[in-house]
């Protein structure tokens, strides 16, 4: 390891946690590498930061040129990760970004991911023999589903997952995609349109689906929900 003025120099790398539900389930971005270490195995798009490179500018690089998608416009940082053996190639600090949208399109691998594609969170986090991811990434994997779970109850981040109109159903598939649960749709309905601010009526309704139409709603003005959702009142 090189020192300088008595401190040791070590690397700093971005990793970024795109979610999004598609075909009903909550899903994850991610690459295979193409070369060591991990040679073959799932991560998240990432890797060093330039030294005249600021973090999140360094994100939106790495996940473009590995995976072909756009970050969209609101980055999160998650939290940072430092432990000493976390990457073979010596001592690396990465921070990780978290970033949610309704469909962020198809994904195709370029630099050094020899592919990219959307997996199922749920066969990561499974309790018995979850699939496995390189470095630590299965540990961030779980942060960013935690922060995004918890923060469905109190806050509208669920609308950021729907297009810019949607439907209540709309709405509670979100959700039952995170949560992992079945909601109960009349109950549903009833706290979401009651929460003040949360939603907004647009006087127009659905086309083109099953059934009868239904009314369409956008986000409202409110950053906090309150009452919160809660998870066993919603089922």
């Amino acid at each position: 390891m090189v020192y300088t003025s008595g401190y040791p120099i070590f690397s700093v790398t971005v990793d970024v946690v795109c979610l999004t539900v598609r075909d009903g389930e909550l899903q994850v971005l991610l690459v295979e590498r193409g070369g060591e270490p991990f040679e073959g195995e799932l991560a998240f798009p990432g890797g060093f930061v330039g030294v005249n490179e600021d973090l999140e500018d360094a994100a939106r690089r790495e996940l473009l040129e590995e995976t072909n998608v756009d970050a969209p416009p609101f980055l999160e940082q998650l939290k940072t990760y430092g432990q000493p053996d976390r990457d073979p190639r010596g001592r690396t600090v990465s921070v990780a970004y978290l970033a949610v949208a309704p469909d962020m399109g198809d994904a195709r691998g370029g630099s050094d991911a020899a592919a990219a594609d959307w997996y199922a969170v749920a066969d990561f986090l499974r309790p018995r023999r979850p699939r496995s991811l390189a470095f630590d990434h299965h540990e961030i994997l779980r942060d960013a589903v935690r922060r995004t779970r918890g923060r469905l109850e109190y806050s509208p981040l669920a609308t950021t997952f729907c297009r810019p109109e949607f439907t209540i159903a709309d709405l509670r598939g979100v959700y039952e995609a995170i949560w992992g649960v079945r909601l109960d749709p009349a109950n549903f309905h009833r706290k979401v349109t009651k929460a003040e601010g949360f939603l907004v009526e647009t006087g127009r309704t659905s086309e083109g689906g099953p059934g009868r139409p239904a009314q369409l709603y956008r986000r409202g003005r409110a950053e906090r929900i309150y009452p919160p959702l809660n998870l066993e009142q919603s089922v």
